[in-house]
């Protein structure tokens, strides 16, 4: 009786979606709204140096990783072996904490994870842990309000142990062999009784499955032995699409939001982040509530990235502010400083030296990666993804500096002229920091950025991006012509900035259009025709060879 009590509060406890939007009035299931992940599995020795780079999201993880999914991740390996401690990592928003909650309910349900008699998640993150318990505390903890025999449970079951945000407890994991327990009811310290089970001298036989951020990754590694490493990749692109029919459930609306982010590469490519795909499309059902089409979508990728961005900071402490615009500058001078020198990976004495090294900011924006040397020279850096590095070195160009940061900003110029002029004539890999330049200088971002960070934009970028506008298109017309644009990118910039005054002024001198042997997505026909709508003097349009994809074949 007690054990079925136990399933139905498991059921109940996690089958509520904890990532929505509260605001919404909802609370959907998870088991509606669960979509796989891209998880790779390997395994690896105690000693915390062999692996190869940790937290990049993408898939080339070399000949031995194998992909596995949440329901697999104890099953026995190609030699047989079956693992006993699962360490599955992830940045921020990667979805650890969602997979532990579908195997609680799966194991509650009894439909997976049937090898295992009892399962018992800790969060590390949201429980208030006591700073002394035995194992059968921890247990008892898990079962608030019942009464549940721990003694029992612990002799004789197959237990599953979950520790789910382990890198929240920030312990040093470094305990003399003979203070370790091997009784499951012996009170210790909490760090001397993890240590035991992770050490396997407390229930030898329990199985472990750990979910971190990479930061806790080596001092893990050095109590661990013959332990799996799995790392959760993100969504591919079937499960983006499916992730977004099974977030929508009216396909129509499912259809008409993923071609809206499909069409748009930049948005696309970062949905592969799944609180990114739950922030995109919490933002177009809203969207779509409103104007019943995404034609009209108000909310470029440049909002979209601050929305996600104010996801990673929703919870952390906001009584001091300027730590986090000094860390947030600093930060962006490296990321800038990386998108100049085609630069991803970040030494961890650069980190040091850029003053980035504080443990509750850093890991909400760049990976920890251990590199194949290992050893205390092995930890580099690395953004969750591309897109947010050339996001956050746009961000370097327009915030404006206090004069206590401006010294530890590297001595980068910041020169926004020189940024557009390099895309203009040859850096054409810039294209991403540009557009998102004009999103950030819109006045919604800059109160958006104002009031969420607390960092003020410069009025005086919005200038700078104008008189380029138009310097560059002036260069490319023929002098006796009338003036053209023919660049598409032209239109994306206007669109992600979207305003309306700008876009008029922007494009106020010229008076033809004229693209050539172009495929143009959604997205391209809704930039096309934010601006032609603001174009007062467009004289003429000259279309040839181009191809437009519709939204939907069916609809008129």
């Amino acid at each position: 009786e007690y054990k079925r009590n136990y399933r139905e509060h498991v059921v109940r406890e996690f089958l509520r979606d904890g990532a929505g939007d509260s605001s919404r009035g909802e609370n959907p299931s998870i088991r509606s709204h669960y979509t796989a992940l891209t998880i790779a599995r390997e395994p690896r020795s105690g000693h915390g140096a062999e692996r190869g780079a940790v937290g990049c999201a993408n898939t080339s993880n070399g000949p031995a990783t194998v992909t596995v999914t949440a329901q697999t991740l104890f099953r026995p390996d190609e030699d047989g072996q079956t693992p006993r401690v699962v360490v599955l990592v992830g940045a921020p928003g990667m979805g650890k904490t969602t997979t532990v909650r579908k195997v609680m309910v799966e194991w509650g349900e009894g439909t997976l994870h049937e090898q295992f008699d009892c399962v018992f998640c800790i969060d590390c993150k949201g429980t208030a842990l006591p700073k002394e318990a035995s194992v059968a505390d921890l247990v008892s903890q898990c079962c608030p309000h019942q009464r549940v025999p721990a003694g029992r449970i612990l002799d004789d079951q197959k237990i599953l142990f979950i520790f789910d945000g382990f890198e929240a407890l920030g312990f040093s994991l470094v305990q003399p062999e003979a203070e370790l327990s091997s009784d499951p009811r012996e009170v210790k310290p909490l760090e001397t009784t993890l240590m035991s089970l992770l050490k396997g001298t407390v229930l030898p036989e329990a199985s472990l499955l750990i979910t971190t951020r990479p930061t806790a990754l080596q001092s893990l590694g050095r109590c661990l032995e013959g332990e799996y490493y799995a790392e959760i990749l993100g969504f591919s692109a079937a499960m983006r699409e499916e992730y977004f029919h099974r977030y929508f459930e009216n396909a129509n609306k499912a259809n008409m939001a993923f071609r809206f982010a499909r069409g748009n590469e930049i948005l696309y490519s970062l949905c592969i982040i799944p609180i990114m795909s739950w922030t995109v499309c919490t933002i177009l059902e809203r969207e779509l509530c409103r104007k019943k089409n995404l034609l009209e979508c108000s909310k470029a990728t440049t909002r979209m990235t601050m929305s996600y961005l104010s996801q990673l900071l929703k919870h952390r402490d906001r009584d001091n502010p300027q730590v986090l615009q000094r860390f947030l500058l600093r930060l962006c001078s490296m990321a800038a400083d990386g998108i100049w020198k085609h630069k991803v990976l970040f030494e961890e004495k650069e980190i040091r030296d850029r003053g980035l090294g504080q443990p509750d900011l850093l890991p909400l924006f760049l990976n920890e990666k251990i590199s194949k040397e290992g050893g205390d020279h092995g930890k580099v850096y690395g953004f969750t993804h591309l897109h947010l590095q050339e996001f956050f070195a746009a961000m370097f160009y327009v915030l404006e500096d206090d004069e206590e940061t401006v010294s530890d900003l590297g001595g980068l110029e910041k020169d926004v002229s020189k940024l557009l002029e390099s895309y203009s004539e040859s850096r054409k890999d810039l294209n991403v920091t540009v557009q998102f330049l004009f999103g950030l200088v819109s006045q919604k971002s800059i109160e958006y950025v104002d009031k969420t960070i607390g960092c003020r934009i410069s009025p005086q970028a919005r200038e700078d991006l104008l008189k380029w506008f138009q310097g560059r298109h002036r260069s490319i017309s023929h002098p006796s012509q009338a003036l053209k644009i023919s660049e598409l990118d032209t239109f994306h910039f206007l669109l992600e900035m979207n305003e309306k005054s700008f876009a008029q002024s922007a494009l106020g001198p010229f008076s033809d259009l004229d693209l050539q042997d172009m495929k143009l997505t959604l997205y391209d026909q809704m930039a096309l025709s934010f601006c032609i709508q603001q174009w007062a003097g467009l004289g003429c349009v000259t279309l040839r060879g181009c191809s437009f994809h519709q939204q939907d074949p069916r609809v008129e």
